[in-house]
């Protein structure tokens, strides 16, 4: 990340090379000190410029601080820029988003595009100031009026979402295409959305896997799985589960969980791969690992029947546990059954109970008839502390 970051403020900073005439040049340590010490203020923004890189001088951005801001206080509009993205990072100085806000208000005030990005930004994340997404649309729009390809993304993002303007998906198809066809891969990743459930335009899945391909070539994990959606479905191109695959891997070995999950379906029922019970598991795992319902009920599975994995029924009880807790109603009826039969717990009916009680509101009917049939062998107090804690469980995840 620190890395992105340093990239990032060279190119913002280095833009004023080819917009200012004037000043030292880049990495000529010497001449920018003497005109600095001089007070010209593009040395100061360039000799701050060099500390921040280590470019002719030692890296160091207490010394690019102190440059940038002297020429910031003269009043240039990118060195204001440059102030508000060292305080915002907390770099060279204490992190302080509301210096922050002031510098890159300052900046943004004289037109620099990138100030009135992240001015927008801060808005928008309440950062330095009370969140306002009609003030961060406001900057957005200013900087992505100039060109700015990740503002005209984020305005995109506003009107979608109805976020500081009225929701409107025209007018995000709009911003969204301006910032792709920029190259820009999570505007390209959302354009091909856009196309595919027909939001603002036409419903296209040949231009959604147009722009999911775009995007997913740059590698962005989100087009690479709506890519290997669109492969396994068919929309847009011929269906074809090898390139499912090949595209729901990228994503996955990015940590992408719908992919992980989808990888390990497709290993689970061979398609597009060898079936894999212990390559399903693993995926299923991984996705499970982060909150994935869906892969925590399947991997609670294989664990109770021993496919792709020694039985283990401890395991399917805890990964049953976390589906059950995201609301997955498969998932609390097992448990009731293997609370029934004290598979991987203690036997419990209470608990058994429970969670058929808990099933039983989505209306499945073998919770129901357990039930009914589990009742008839529990005390009246059994049966109140069952029935006291699915009303809990109901209040707390409601």
């Amino acid at each position: 990340m620190k890395i992105l970051q340093k990239i990032c403020f060279v190119l913002l900073m280095g833009t004023f090379l080819s917009v200012y005439g004037g000043g030292c040049g880049f990495g000529d340590a010497d001449d920018c000190r003497v005109r600095s010490e001089q007070g010209d203020a593009k040395s100061q923004s360039m000799l701050g410029l060099m500390y921040y890189v280590g470019k002719g001088v030692p890296q160091d951005y207490k010394e690019a601080v102190k440059w940038t801001r002297k020429s910031a206080e003269q009043g240039d509009a990118k060195s204001q820029s440059y102030l508000g993205w060292m305080y915002d990072k907390g770099e060279g100085v204490i992190q302080d988003y509301k210096e922050a806000v002031k510098w890159y208000r300052k900046s943004a005030e004289q037109g620099d595009f990138v100030a009135q990005y992240n001015l927008g930004k801060m808005y928008v994340n309440g950062q330095g100031v009370v969140q306002d997404y009609k003030e961060a649309v406001k900057w957005y729009r200013k900087s992505a009026e100039q060109g700015n390809s990740s503002a005209q993304y984020n305005l995109g993002v506003m009107y979608e979402n109805g976020q500081g303007v009225h929701q409107d998906g025209k007018e995000a198809v709009k911003w969204y295409r301006k910032s792709a066809e920029q190259g820009d891969s999570s505007a390209q990743s959302n354009l091909g959305g856009m196309y595919s459930k027909g939001q603002g335009v036409i419903q296209d899945y040949k231009e959604a896997v147009k722009w999911y391909r775009k995007s997913a070539e740059q590698g962005y994990s989100t087009a690479q799985y709506n890519l290997g959606v669109m492969y396994y479905d068919g929309q847009g191109v011929s269906q074809d589960y090898k390139e499912a695959v090949k595209w729901y891997r990228k994503a996955a070995e990015q940590g992408y969980s719908d992919a992980q999950y989808n990888l390990g379906y497709m290993y689970y029922n061979g398609e597009g791969v060898v079936q894999d019970y212990k390559e399903a598991v693993k995926w299923w795992g991984k996705s499970a690992e982060q909150g994935y319902s869906k892969a925590q009920y399947n991997l609670g599975l294989r664990y109770y029947n021993g496919q792709g994995v020694l039985q283990d029924y401890k395991e399917a009880v805890k990964w049953w546990g976390k589906a059950a807790e995201q609301g997955i109603p498969l998932a609390q009826y097992n448990l009731g059954v293997l609370y029934e039969n004290g598979q991987g717990v203690l036997q419990d009916y209470v608990m058994a109970h429970m969670y058929w009680n808990l099933a039983a509101v989505s209306g499945d009917k073998d919770a129901i008839k357990n039930r009914g049939i589990i009742e008839k062998k529990m005390t009246p107090s059994q049966l109140e502390k069952a029935q006291d804690l699915a009303r809990e469980w109901m209040r707390k995840h409601q």
